[in-house]
């Protein structure tokens, strides 16, 4: 064989192995998920197991998750009509009420973490209304739909992975519900941050959730008794929270209505 012949040969061959390699191929519709299931199956033995592996095989393709992903206007919306839309002045009243019921809960957070009850309140009434409203939708098929989906597929096969983990764990099953983007609890966590932050026990225990989400908070680099809004040294933490500007502001506003400042 000639030498050229045998470049090719090798060639031919890198190029086989890494067709084999490939990643899951992604998709924009519900008709290549199940496919998709069977190759990302395939590459994650070894990295997960046998039964969590079974858990996503049971998962649906999720027109609520896409519908949500596709649909979150409100976050252009300016800040006066983001806090109108999402009831600001109800979280500020309901949530100076829960700081003063629950006062021992906050002192011992501040304590612990170095992060004040305003901004935890304010993210706790933001997600889920204090509790109220924590979303219906299967989080194993958000997960696995989001990671399949192209838009988002790097960042969301991370959160897959890390769910499946948290099935092994007992922590969801899977039959857990919560929101579309396969965020769970009172302050909602998705996978890979509940493997990260979670303190222990179920988030949907308000205590568990509002101690993990300041954790989440000091693993952000939040500074204990440094300010919080826009241009302070904590609000660069409560950026970590949410890639939306608006939501970013209005955290920081309601925190400090809620703290009194």
């Amino acid at each position: 064989m000639t030498r050229r012949g045998f470049r090719m040969l090798v060639a031919a061959g890198l190029t086989a192995l890494a067709g084999g390699a490939q990643a899951a191929q992604c998709g924009n519709s519900a008709a290549g998920f199940e496919a998709w299931k069977d190759q990302f199956a395939a590459e994650a033995r070894g990295r997960a197991s046998a039964a969590s592996l079974q858990a996503l095989e049971g998962t649906s393709y999720s027109t609520a998750t896409i519908s949500a992903d596709r649909g979150q206007k409100s976050f252009k919306l300016s800040l006066d009509q983001f806090l109108a839309k999402r009831g600001g002045n109800t979280i500020v009243s309901r949530g100076r009420a829960l700081k003063a019921q629950n006062a021992a809960l906050f002192a011992s957070i501040e304590q612990r973490y170095g992060v004040p009850p305003g901004p935890l309140i304010a993210i706790w009434g933001m997600e889920t209304g204090f509790g109220a409203v924590k979303g219906n939708v299967n989080t194993l098929s958000a997960v696995a739909t989001l990671a399949y989906d192209c838009r988002r597929s790097e960042f969301f096969t991370d959160q897959l992975y890390a769910a499946l983990k948290l099935v092994d764990a007992g922590v969801i099953t899977p039959s857990t519900r919560g929101a579309a983007h396969g965020e769970v609890g009172h302050t909602q966590f998705l996978p890979k941050n509940v493997l990260t932050y979670g303190v222990g026990g179920s988030l949907d225990s308000a205590p568990v959730a509002l101690n993990s989400t300041a954790n989440f908070l000091k693993g952000h680099g939040w500074q204990r008794g440094a300010g919080y809004q826009p241009g302070e040294p904590n609000f660069a933490a409560i950026q970590g929270w949410n890639a939306a500007g608006v939501y970013q502001r209005a955290i920081a506003l309601l925190g400090a209505r809620i703290d009194g400042q």
